[in-house]
């Protein structure tokens, strides 16, 4: 078997292998561990395969993280800052410092996971504050107040009554993501649903937003991944 990768977060291995039996390509992802195969007739060429893969993308994302095993925060973890990976070392004092590719946190090991939470939630109160600041004066109209959650089932949320919340762990994801889904919001400043209209303002307010929002599509879930403790 080969071992090929599917660019991401998280990059998603996936073995290939060959069989004279398979009439057509197949993926299949273990309820085990989560591991993708893609099967391959004798005379594919591996390209094809590879391609098939790419387009399944989102569905491969969906079922790997069902089945993903949420990893706890701690002292030797990789964690994603605004988009880049940062390993969790021990730190002094009292000060979580980040420094390039390292994020130092000082204290227990088993206070890593709440401190770097605490630390994650006010830095993306600090961004998102600005960038809805920002696209609201350039929209003309104001919001009543922000708040921050660890949702699920949404990224953000702008009320009828012009209360914006999102989740915080967008601050994990690229600053690109971030200012989109802030411009999303507040564009519901101005329009409540997502006509046509809507998606006018969002391009006024951010430009082309394609590809952030489909970053969020194939990555998003791997936010929840990572668990901070209590």
């Amino acid at each position: 078997m080969a071992q090929h990768t599917l660019s991401g977060l998280p990059d998603i291995p996936i073995l290939l292998r060959r069989s004279a039996r398979a009439k057509r390509i197949s993926l299949r992802v273990s309820g085990l561990d989560g591991r993708v195969t893609l099967t391959l007739p004798l005379g594919l060429a591996e390209r094809e395969g590879l391609q098939f893969a790419a387009q399944k993308r989102d569905w491969l994302r969906r079922q790997v993280a069902a089945k993903a095993v949420a990893e706890a925060v701690a002292l030797g973890t990789t964690l994603p800052i605004e988009g880049r990976s940062c390993l969790v070392v021990r730190g002094v004092g009292r000060k979580l410092i980040r420094t390039g590719d390292q994020i130092a946190v000082p204290g227990a090991n088993d206070r890593a996971g709440p401190k770097l939470r605490g630390y994650l939630k006010e830095l993306a109160r600090d961004r998102l504050a600005a960038a809805s600041d920002r696209y609201a004066a350039r929209l003309g109209r104001n919001y009543h107040r922000l708040t921050l959650r660890d949702t699920r089932s949404r990224w953000g949320s702008c009320s009828s009554q012009a209360a914006l919340m999102y989740s915080w762990r967008l601050i994990m994801a690229p600053c690109e993501v971030l200012e989109y889904v802030a411009a999303h919001e507040v564009a519901h400043l101005a329009e409540m649903s997502h006509a046509p209209k809507f998606w006018s303002i969002v391009t006024e307010l951010y430009g082309e937003y394609a590809s952030p929002r489909r970053w969020l599509r194939e990555n998003g879930t791997g936010l929840h991944n990572f668990r901070f403790g209590d």
